[in-house]
C-alpha cells in the first residue's frame, strides 16, 4: 500500500510543483506495469484484512479463543434464521461492513438452539440478542433487540482497547 501511496506522490508531485506538462496515461501505466511487485509484494495484514470484508462466520464451525486479543466478535443469535431481528442484525452489520473491519470485528451468528454452541452456552439468549465480545474475552455489551451498525461502532468506540488503538494509529490526539 505505501508502494502505491509513493508512486502516486511521485507521479503527481511535479503537478503540484507547478510543472506544465502533462502526465501521458501510458506513461503511468507502463510504471505500473514493470514494477507489479511493488504493488502485489508487502501488503500490510490491516491493508489485506481491510479488503476482504467482514467476516460472517456461523458459531457451530468456530472456536472463538482463537479471536481473543486479535479480533472483536459481534455476536448475534436467535432462535431461528427466520427471525427479523436476526435478518435485519446482519444487515445493518452489512451496510456498515468496512468501519467493523476497521475496528477489527468479526461477526459470529448462531440461529440453531438445538445446535447448543460454546457461546450460546455462555451467553444463554432467550431468544434474539446481539453482543459484543472485546478482544480481551469479556463480553462487554449485550442487548436483546437490534442495533444499528452506528450504535454498535460507538459502543466499540468506548472500549479501553479501542481507545488504545485509535491512539496508537494517530499519535498526534495524544
Amino acid at each position: 500500500m505505501r508502494q502505491i501511496f509513493a508512486l502516486v506522490v511521485a507521479l503527481g508531485l511535479p503537478l503540484g510543483s507547478g510543472a506544465t506538462e502533462a502526465v501521458d496515461p501510458a506513461e503511468v501505466d507502463a510504471v505500473l506495469e514493470a514494477t507489479p511487485d511493488a504493488i502485489t509484494g508487502d501488503v500490510p495484514e490491516d491493508a489485506a484484512e481491510a479488503e476482504a470484508g467482514l467476516e460472517f462466520l456461523d458459531a457451530r464451525e468456530v472456536d472463538v479463543r482463537e479471536f481473543v486479543w486479535n479480533r472483536r466478535i459481534i455476536v448475534v443469535m436467535a432462535e431461528t434464521p427466520d427471525d427479523p431481528q436476526f435478518t435485519r442484525q446482519l444487515e445493518a452489520l452489512r451496510d456498515r461492513e468496512a468501519e467493523f473491519v476497521e475496528r477489527d470485528a468479526v461477526v459470529i451468528f448462531d440461529a440453531n438452539p438445538e445446535d447448543n454452541s460454546a457461546l450460546r452456552q455462555v451467553l444463554r439468549p432467550r431468544g434474539f440478542v446481539t453482543a459484543i465480545i472485546d478482544k480481551d474475552g469479556e463480553v462487554k455489551a449485550r442487548r436483546p433487540a437490534v442495533r444499528s451498525g452506528r450504535e454498535l461502532m460507538a459502543v466499540i468506540d468506548r472500549f479501553p482497547t479501542r481507545r488504545q488503538e485509535v491512539l496508537e494509529r494517530l499519535p498526534s490526539g495524544r
